[in-house]
């Protein structure tokens, strides 16, 4: 069963001129393929907002989720950072790749290239009640690694 199309509304920008639209690779892709709307060069170690040359207005109860591209992280080292990043349904700013090289050598990112993924996914609101004792688990209060290795 698939899920409905949501419209997602895209504003190119001047820098953006001449690149793609975020687009699925293929016909069951979960995320839509970015491309880099400039060139950097990430030394090893080093962290980058890549611009994308585009804005987009994301309808409510809707968020874009931003995941790392497998072929850049295996072959490379190159990852996103604070992922899977969130862009909120009310944010209208450029969206931006936080990349991190965490590989031995330098990496190109070309204008054009493939640099992340795009998800967009449905919200589900909460609101918090305190209380004064929460209901007992098996797992109690057992957190990183306390499930196995």
């Amino acid at each position: 069963m698939s899920s409905p199309e949501i419209s997602i509304k895209l504003k190119r920008l001047d820098h953006g001129a001449g690149l793609p639209l975020p687009a699925y690779a293929t016909a069951h892709a979960a995320g839509l393929d970015v491309v880099s709307a400039e060139d950097v060069t990430l030394a090893p170690g080093a962290r980058h907002a890549v611009a994308t040359g585009f804005a987009i207005a994301i309808p409510e109860g809707y968020e874009v989720q931003v995941r790392p591209r497998s072929g850049l992280a295996l072959k490379h080292g190159v990852t996103c950072l604070n992922t899977p990043g969130t862009i909120d349904a009310d944010y209208r700013g450029e969206v931006k790749v936080i990349l991190a090289n965490l590989g031995s050598e330098p990496f190109e990112v070309k204008r054009g290239e493939r640099i992340a993924q795009l998800v967009p996914a449905a919200v589900q609101r909460a609101a918090f009640a305190e209380v004064s004792d929460l209901d007992e688990t098996a797992r109690g209060a057992g957190g990183f690694g306390s499930t196995g290795r």
